[in-house]
């Protein structure tokens, strides 16, 4: 395997712990330790780990090493807006651009979301990671279309930062969350954005507010 190769995969493998909580907010990330449970170098670490501090989901703090992104009332809110103002955009094009292909992903992506919410709903929460993964693969699909890779990749970056915080508060809405996946499932197939984008806007903003409710984040 080459160092590029083991390089990429211990950024990958890195970046979905933090992302899916095995890696908690505000823990320190000691190198050594890191080095025992990866199975890569010291260098290949800090490389990674300078390359997620980009992205916003490490610190990194000089000769103190790195410490995973805490988490904060005001990042949330401010994640939040930014993955609403790219989203919205990349719908609309998606949606104008999409053709059978596209919409057999759609399809398809939600069909398994919609199973792990009825798992949900029948109070199985065995699988919160398999859950938030579909979720995350659902909101892909519906913008995949949008025919611009930059805006692809810059919509990923923001929906895991806010994805991560999903994740520390295991926010399941039930059937409110189900029936608005829904109603985007069939507002792609129609092609109607503008409902599209007005039911996101009430998706992203009752997720927040049932999390400050719960008091998660100070």
């Amino acid at each position: 395997m080459s160092k590029e190769t083991v390089g990429e995969l211990a950024y990958r493998r890195v970046r979905e712990d933090i992302v899916f909580g095995r890696l908690p907010p505000a823990s320190k990330l000691k190198l050594e330790k890191l080095k025992s449970d990866y199975g890569v170098s010291i260098s290949t670490l800090r490389e990674s780990l300078s390359r997620l501090a980009t992205e916003g989901l490490v610190l990194a703090e000089g000769m103190r090493g790195f410490e995973v992104t805490p988490v904060s009332a005001d990042d949330l809110r401010e994640i939040a807006e930014l993955r609403l103002l790219l989203e919205c955009h990349a719908l609309s094009k998606s949606f104008a651009r999409g053709d059978m292909e596209w919409e057999g992903r759609v399809v398809a992506s939600h069909h398994k979301l919609s199973l792990m919410e009825r798992q949900m709903l029948a109070n199985d929460r065995t699988r919160p990671e398999t859950w938030k993964g579909y979720d995350r693969e659902f909101h892909h699909e519906l913008i995949s279309a949008c025919g611009s890779q930059a805006l692809l990749e810059t919509h990923d970056s923001v929906y895991d930062r806010y994805l991560r915080y999903q994740m520390v508060a295991v926010i399941f809405r039930g059937q409110q969350a189900a029936d608005e996946h829904q109603k985007l499932l069939e507002a792609a197939l129609r092609r109607d954005a503008e409902t599209a984008m007005t039911i996101l806007k009430t998706h992203i903003q009752d997720c927040l507010s049932e999390t400050f409710a719960r008091g998660i984040l100070s």
